[in-house]
């Protein structure tokens, strides 16, 4: 799977090294002295990829970078590199949502193994994060009173109960109804739940609701 490292370690050598062997793997490569160029370089648009990072580098630690990135929204899956064996570290940086953390030296083929798998859940988080910016899209082209039907149909209430609730008629409700499966585009109460779940709709009670 193609994809692009960034590699953040103040060992040029290193650098220079590991970015040949990314490069022969297939993989674009970019490659920072310090944890600040890399924020100061990565765009809000990130590409399919993943981040390369030292535990130890001068000024923003690896650990700290972590959080940092974490802050500002940023999806790219972390793959730390140390020289320095701390298991403390280790599991922190695990906890804090790293996607491995391998000691130098390392294998090509263990560093590749956990690249890949980098790759493949920066994939899977990008591709989760488009279908629900894709729902939520959909969701606001619902009038205020869709989206009230919507609220109590996807928490299970009937025709009968949601006329009675918003004092209209059955029959405009199933008209409301209707509307809602077709602007969400979907076919079912169960995909339309689906995508209440995961919007955190059914999280929280509407005034449709109360």
């Amino acid at each position: 799977m193609p994809g692009l490292v960034h590699v953040v370690d103040d060992d040029a050598s290193f650098r220079t090294a590991i970015e040949r062997r990314l490069k022969l793997a297939g993989y674009d490569v970019a490659t920072y002295p310090s944890a600040q160029q890399l924020l100061d370089r990565l765009s809000d648009n990130e590409r399919l990829g993943c981040i390369l990072l030292d535990v130890r580098i001068p000024g923003l630690s690896g650990p700290e970078l972590q959080n940092r990135l974490s802050e500002l929204g940023s999806t790219l899956p972390i793959v730390f590199l140390t020289g320095y064996a701390d298991t403390a570290t280790a599991v922190r940086a695990i906890k804090a949502g790293a996607e491995d953390f391998l000691t130098k030296p390392v294998s090509s083929e263990q560093l590749m193994d956990a690249i890949e798998r980098a790759i493949a859940r920066h994939g899977a988080v990008r591709s989760q994060r488009s279908k629900l910016d894709s729902h939520r899209s959909l969701l606001a082209r619902l009038t205020p009173r869709e989206r009230q039907v919507f609220e109590l149909i996807v928490r299970g209430k009937i025709n009968k109960q949601i006329a009675h609730q918003l004092g209209t008629t059955e029959r405009t409700v199933k008209a409301h109804r209707h509307q809602v499966m077709e602007k969400m585009q979907v076919h079912s109460l169960a995909e339309l739940v689906s995508i209440a779940e995961r919007l955190g709709v059914l999280g929280s009670r509407s005034d449709a609701d109360r």
